[in-house]
Parts: structure tokens; sequence; C-alpha cells
């Protein structure tokens, strides 16, 4: 993992040496916005890192998440090919009440008072919550992404919630952005950061179905890692091509910072089949993402 500060120049010496490419003028617009999504104010990501980096370690404090575990249990579904799906539908009717009542429980937690997986947890389920809360007001939708809450010239352009500011922990103002980007990723230094929140989407590792706690934390995290870097939204492979989600583009920074680095974070998880695939590959030749909400079949 790197400090948020890293975050805008890894992404803007690729986006100028793509510049060359065929189609590197649309490229570059593109990949130049959602460089400048994840590199906010140098000053703020400190702030919010260093505010809630304090943590006990001897706490043996723990935080009640059964509500929400409950509420996933109820309205998430492993679909058959693999992905876990939310009944949106069913989720608005009869549970987002409960699902409200959830957050504002968990946000008057002093997270200052817990240990690190403690922590970790807390932040991971809040993200996940709100991700869903967020859904569940403006259902229904086809994609996370036709979402606007507002949140600045970038949320504007690209749509999505994650810029606004939608909860308030220890008095502080926070978007989702703020939470994975500024406080989870810097404080935890874990890629596995990104198999725990989920963005509402068929390409983002699985919403789990049950809620993240301290004392089952490595566990849980690594379960997450196996299961999205063995399924094709991870990792695909065919005549030795291999295309990656494109969360290990955007993110390169926390798997080793290079293709050759997410390739040998992907074999600490991969079974065997798609570990050989790895091995044998030159490199990952593409990457590929799917925004379409995560909604059960209707």
């Amino acid at each position: 993992m790197v400090s948020s500060g890293n975050l805008t120049a890894r992404p803007t010496r690729r986006l100028w040496r793509r510049v060359k490419n065929r189609t590197g003028a649309i490229k570059f617009m593109m990949l130049a916005v959602h460089a400048f999504m994840l590199a906010p104010t140098q000053g703020w990501a400190e702030d919010l890192a260093q505010r809630f980096a304090p943590s006990v370690a001897a706490s043996s404090a723990t935080v009640d998440h059964t509500a929400w575990d409950k509420l996933l249990k109820s309205y998430v579904r492993t679909a058959a090919d693999g992905v876990n799906r939310v009944d949106y539908a069913a989720f608005k009717m009869s549970g987002h009440t409960a699902l409200k009542s959830y957050i504002a429980e968990i946000t008057r937690v002093d997270v200052a008072t817990l240990n690190k997986a403690e922590q970790f947890a807390i932040w991971a389920n809040l993200y996940n919550a709100m991700t869903v809360d967020v859904v569940l007001d403006a259902y229904p939708v086809s994609s996370i992404k036709d979402i606007r809450l507002g949140g600045g010239l970038v949320a504007t352009i690209t749509g999505g919630p994650w810029k606004s500011k939608i909860v308030t922990v220890s008095g502080v103002p926070l978007s989702l952005d703020d939470i994975e980007h500024q406080i989870m990723r810097p404080v935890f230094r874990d890629a596995r950061v990104h198999y725990a929140v989920n963005c509402a989407s068929i390409g983002c590792p699985n919403l789990a179905t049950e809620a993240f706690t301290g004392a089952a934390l490595e566990k849980q995290l690594d379960a997450a890692a196996r299961a999205f870097v063995n399924h094709p939204r991870g990792f695909q492979h065919s005549d030795g091509a291999i295309v990656a989600s494109s969360i290990y583009d955007w993110f390169v920074a926390d798997f080793g910072g290079s293709a050759a680095g997410v390739v040998a974070h992907a074999r600490r998880y991969a079974e065997p089949k798609l570990k050989a695939a790895l091995q044998a590959a030159a490199g990952i030749e593409s990457y590929d993402y799917n925004w379409s909400l995560n909604d059960v079949a209707r």
C-alpha cells in the first residue's frame, strides 16, 4: 500500500504513455478523469488518515454488527454465476428502515477506542451499508453510476455517489471515497481492502453474506480475496492471455505497483489452474469491469 499522496503521480505517468496509442486522446481523457477522482487534496487525505489512525491494540471492545449480518443474510443471494446479488426491491420494502437504524447506531461508535481488526470491520461494514442505503434511496436504478448526489465537478462528469459527504463519524462528515481511499487504504495498508468494500456493481468483489467482525476478519478477508481472484471478474485466461479486473489497474499501487506485482498477488490466492496460467502468461493483456447493478435477476 502507499499513502494517498502517491495516488496522483503514478496514474499520471501511465496516462501520458497511453496518449501515444491509436485512440490515445480519448483514453487519456477517460484515465485523467479517473486519476483525478482518486487524487483529492493531499492535505485533506492526510488529515483523515491521521484523524482515524489511532487505535488501542489491547482493546477487547467489540462492535455489534448483528443487525447488518441479518440484513445481508436476508437480502443477498449467491447466483449460479458466483456473483452475490442483492434483492434491492425486497430490501427497500422490508429492510430499509432497519438498515438506517444500524447505520445510525454504528456511526455513534468511537472508533479510536477499538483495536485495528475491529476498526477495519466497522469501516468495511459502514461502507457497504451506506452503499446499499444510497442504492435503496434511489432504487430502481440500473447502475450506481446513475446516482448523483453532488460532490463536485468530477462527480458530475463521472456519475456515482462516491464524492458526496453522506455520513458523519466522530463529528467528521465523510464520503464513500473518504472511507475507502483516505481512511481504509492508508491506515490499514492492506490490499484486501478492495475485496472487503462493495460498490453495488457486478464487476466488484462480492458483497458478503455476513458482516465483517474483528474476531473473524483475517479468515473473511482471505476468503473474499480467493473468491474474487478465482472468479472470471477477477481474472480470465484463454490461450495464454490474461484479462484482469480494472481494480488491479486503477489501484495497481496497492498490488505491487506493476502488472507483475498484480500477478504475484493473484498467485497467492489462485487455485491451481489459474495459478499455472498466471505463471505462464507474459503479463496482463487487458482490464475489464462491469458497472451494472448487482441486483437479483428479474
